[in-house]
């Protein structure tokens, strides 16, 4: 598919930001986007308290036997990490269109910026986290790329397309757990099985856990075959959303984000919680197909409380913002975190139930918080960030 001309297609017209803050950002968007930072880790701090690491936790079968962690899991499971892959999808959007007033084509430079995500995503697989997303964002993001341009029909048929096959997958990989009870066997079949007794070693030694992921990465990296479609339809999503004025100061966008706000919220809660409930075996039911509803429902309550609120941020908003304008570098920065004090080469802190979880997870989040703006009253990007701009700006040189 040939790369779009401002001649050949040209986004709707940039509605007025809901929340602008300093420099023509849109508040709301840092915010929701610290948020979902802050609630991903919510979502992995438990892979991560795991005794044995992801290896271990791959094993079990997604099996959980404490009530209170199951409840705690299920707040954060998919919601925050479908709230990011919306944000995402947003920034495309918003880069597209400053792409197309300045006469680029597109997708133009933009392939260069999703090869540098990929390999930024590949380190940070091999030395931090084996369940990274930016490989998979960054493939995902080359897909609606070629299609965030082009007409309203063309999106729909694709994005349609796309979202029918991959809810079919789901639903027969979950009817067919569901009738023979193969969670576990599931789980040993990807390869849980091989990794259980690796994993018993794997948190003693760094680069053990390093050799691990590269020895299993077919194993560790199976998700993208997940993340890739679903991400692709929500980047789409959250570019039309967009497209649609959620984010404008106008009736019409009110409107819009109090429907949504009542359909993820209202519909998606009761659907999210009879799935966490169901078992094991709607494993992915529960994580890749309600929480998106969940998320737009968070995104657009989110964007209202925020362009409702007149007073001067206070510390907390200042924290959240801090986090979301510097989101890559929290992101990888909170694994490493996460990896010091939980691993057994670090602080060896997993296993320690529950709540020490939610207190590991509060003081990263804390630190993130303080750091965060920290670094901004210096350096206008996070250090990633930071370095992905000047690698692109050097290649494109």
């Amino acid at each position: 598919m040939p790369a779009k001309t401002p001649s050949t297609t040209s986004p709707a017209r940039t509605p007025a930001s809901a929340t602008p803050s300093t420099g023509g950002r849109i508040a709301a968007l840092d915010v929701l986007r610290g948020l979902a930072i802050i609630g991903t880790l919510a979502s992995n701090i438990w892979i991560f308290t795991t005794p044995g690491g992801p290896g271990e936790w791959i094993s079990d079968g997604f099996d959980i036997a404490d009530p209170a962690q199951r409840v705690l899991q299920a707040l954060a499971n998919g919601k925050f990490l479908g709230l990011l892959t919306l944000l995402f999808g947003v920034g495309l959007e918003l880069q597209y269109r400053s792409m197309v007033r300045r006469g680029m084509p597109w997708p133009g430079r933009y392939v260069l910026r999703a090869g540098i995500l990929f390999v930024e995503g590949l380190v940070h697989y091999v030395l931090v986290f084996e369940f990274d997303v930016l490989m998979g964002y960054a493939i995902a993001s080359l897909l609606a790329a070629y299609l965030i341009g082009r007409s309203d029909r063309v999106v729909r048929a694709w994005g349609g397309a796309l979202a029918g096959l991959f809810v079919a997958g789901i639903a027969g990989a979950t009817a067919l757990m569901v009738a023979t009870g193969g969670s576990e066997a599931t789980s040993a079949g990807a390869g849980g099985a091989q990794t259980a007794d690796a994993a018993a070693l794997s948190t003693a030694s760094w680069f053990d856990q390093v050799l691990l992921r590269l020895e299993y990465i077919a194993v560790f990296r199976i998700e993208l075959i997940l993340i890739v479609p679903s991400a692709t339809v929500l980047f789409l999503v959250g570019s039309r959303l967009v497209r649609a004025g959620l984010f404008t100061t106008t009736e019409d966008g009110a409107r819009l984000r109090r429907r949504l706000a009542w359909v993820g919220l209202g519909v998606g809660i009761p659907l999210n919680a009879l799935t966490a409930w169901a078992g094991p075996d709607w494993f992915l039911v529960d994580r890749y197909l309600v929480p998106p509803l969940v998320a737009v429902g968070i995104l657009a309550l989110g964007t209202t409380l925020v362009a409702r609120s007149k007073s001067r941020p206070g510390l907390l908003r200042r924290g959240v913002e801090g986090i979301g304008r510097t989101a890559l570098s929290c992101y990888v920065l909170q694994n490493v975190f996460a990896s010091v004090l939980c691993y057994d080469w670090g602080f060896g802190l997993a296993g320690g139930g529950p709540w020490q979880a939610v207190a590991v997870w509060a003081g990263i989040s804390l630190a993130l918080m303080v750091l965060a703006p920290l670094w901004l009253r210096r350096w206008p990007r996070g250090p990633i960030e930071l370095l992905m701009h000047r690698v692109y700006d050097a290649r494109r040189r």
